[in-house]
């Protein structure tokens, strides 16, 4: 089956589609939740839409640590069943669902004083063993004990004094928001329809009934309505804000916690295993990341702007703090490439601390023809959508057939093993370096037959981008001809990760970036210029942002850069 694309073209027929009939299931969200919403809700037959009133994974979906992971500090919570069910769902996603997508990645827990060895391996061996549920650790080495010397030479860049000995263990990674765009993909090529940048403003209602959303399309300011038997409620941080639309806070209250993560050179921190450390309240990850590493991360409420959650210097220090704290060559500030920040959405409880809120999630039925998801974790994304398809079904008549997602393989997944296996042929055959292939292999898995396409009708695509020579020129046009980008923050910053993984955060790259995207959005000279213009602003206030004192003062320096203009309005300048 040949994966949809969600270009400009079929954007424009989704819109129609959504506006012209009734659907079965309206997705409101556009997140790692929202997606599987759909993708569970069509391939048992339903007809779907989804809407995102941003890009798609544009809030917590592509900005979390990255990782597929039971959460070992669950154990030592006895949130037992929540471990289990995300190790068997990690299990599903690297040997079925998305092996081209989630990767192996090991770990190491340094050891401080030697009586912690036992409890710390008891609480292991706990890990591994619920991870053979359903034989979800088939292809994970099981965890191995270390004397200091042997994690001394799996990670040198510890200080010698920070442990007595180590534990190490193995979980998975992923890119998170291309891992949503995947999803999406693979519930357009069962027939949903969706679309980014529209906005539900209202519910449409018969007496109690929920029966659609009011919908705005922002990119042309154009109202409309979708008619739908069932609308799913998957905003994440913002469920609060869509439940006060049918009157009140309703049975799910969502509180916001902030997490930030630094980006440093693969060659500041010598080590081949990833790292796990305990702080005061929750853990901090040295997670491997190509070329980079990832260090995160922090945990704290937030109660300011949802789109933009902000990194302040207070941040930073206390990220930088704690890795310094076992590091032999400490970090500085200099040594940053990349910040990012997101928003945890949590069921609130009765814990004034958001490290203690609820991970798990919940489904309500607040009123007929509504249904919310909220909580949870990335991991778990498949679980949750099960659920929130589950209570769809009650409010449909006719029986509705049982979930297929945990044997469904997303996008570019089908014979995925045997082209990994042919990379050295591929390589021969399009005239790029293996290490290119490998790379376009791991981000688009089979679909990359439709970026070497493109660079067989255009040689110039194959061409590194100039200043992000990680990347591939076509990777930029192919975001925007099949991946959905409409925007050129929506590449750096999603399909891409270059403005996280570069010094200048994309700056060097942006306008090069932009011509590609408008030779397939049919952009003008003045759209590609104030393309450049909102990214390069967006930069400048982020890292300004980054040198205030405290989360106020973060908060209110970003927003000295203004939403991404409508395509309709490219007249005004930036401001």
């Amino acid at each position: 089956m040949t994966s949809a694309r969600i270009g400009p073209d079929q954007r424009t027929e989704a819109l129609e589609a959504m506006s012209g009939g009734e659907l079965d299931v309206l997705v409101v969200g556009g997140g790692i939740v929202g997606a599987g919403v759909a993708l569970d809700a069509v391939s048992r037959g339903l007809s779907v839409g989804l809407i995102e009133a941003r890009d798609f994974a544009s809030g917590t979906s592509s900005r979390s640590s990255k990782l597929i992971h039971g959460g070992l500090r669950y154990l030592e919570q006895l949130d037992f069943e929540l471990v289990r069910e995300a190790l068997v769902e990690r299990g599903l996603l690297l040997h079925r669902i998305a092996p081209h997508l989630v990767q192996p990645v090991p770990f190491l827990y340094p050891l401080t004083k030697h009586y912690e060895r036992p409890y710390v391996g008891a609480g292991v061996t706990l890990y591994d063993t619920l991870s053979m549920s359903m034989g979800s650790a088939r292809g994970l080495p099981h965890h191995r004990h270390l004397t200091r010397g042997s994690a001394l030479r799996l990670f040198p860049a510890l200080r010698r004094d920070s442990l007595v000995g180590a534990v190490q263990y193995w979980d998975a990674q992923v890119d998170d928001a291309r891992y949503v765009l995947t999803v999406l993909r693979t519930a357009a090529t069962y027939g949903a329809h969706v679309a980014s940048r529209v906005q539900a403003v209202g519910f449409l209602r018969e007496g109690e009934h929920v029966t659609g959303a009011q919908a705005q399309d922002l990119e042309t300011g154009e109202r409309f309505d979708i008619r739908a038997k069932q609308v799913v409620n998957a905003a994440g941080v913002w469920t609060d804000d869509i439940q006060e639309m049918v009157g009140g806070r309703g049975q799910i209250h969502v509180r916001a916690s902030k997490g930030i993560h630094l980006v440093v050179p693969r060659d500041r921190i010598q080590a081949s295993s990833g790292l796990i450390l305990r702080t005061e309240t929750s853990v901090l990850f040295v997670i491997p990341w190509g070329r980079h590493w990832i260090i995160g991360t922090t945990d704290t409420d937030w109660d300011l702007d949802k789109a933009h959650p902000a990194a302040s210097r207070t941040d930073i220090d206390y990220v930088l703090d704690h890795v310094n704290s076992v590091l032999r060559v400490p970090l500085t500030r200099d040594d940053v490439e990349g910040v990012y920040a997101g928003l945890r959405p949590l069921l609130a409880g009765e814990s004034d601390e958001s490290s203690k809120l609820s991970r798990e999630h919940t489904v309500a039925h607040p009123v007929p023809g509504l249904v919310l998801i909220a909580g949870g974790k990335y991991t778990t994304y498949r679980v949750m959508a099960k659920d929130a398809v589950d209570a769809v079904a009650h409010g449909l008549d006719g029986r509705i057939p049982q979930s297929v997602t945990d044997r469904l393989p997303l996008a570019g997944a089908e014979g995925y093993a045997a082209m990994w296996n042919q990379r050295r042929k591929l390589a021969n055959e399009s005239g790029l370096h293996r290490s290119r292939i490998t790379h376009l292999l791991r981000r688009y898995g089979t679909m990359i037959d439709e970026i070497l396409g493109m660079m067989a009708e255009r040689p110039d695509l194959k061409e590194p981008l100039t200043g992000a020579d990680d990347y591939l020129r076509a990777e930029i046009a192919y975001a925007a001809a099949y991946e959905g980008a409409r925007h050129l923050n929506d590449v750096l910053a999603r399909r891409t990760r270059i403005s996280i993984e570069t010094w200048d955060r994309g700056i060097a790259v942006s306008e090069e970036a932009a011509r590609l995207m408008g030779e397939q959005l049919g952009w003008s000279e003045e759209h590609v210029e104030r393309e450049v213009a909102y990214y390069r602003k967006r930069i400048e206030v982020e890292r300004a942002a980054q040198e205030q004192d405290n989360d106020n003062e973060a908060d209110a320096v970003q927003h000295g850069a203004p939403e991404i203009v409508p395509a309709a309005s490219m007249g005004a300048g930036v401001s």
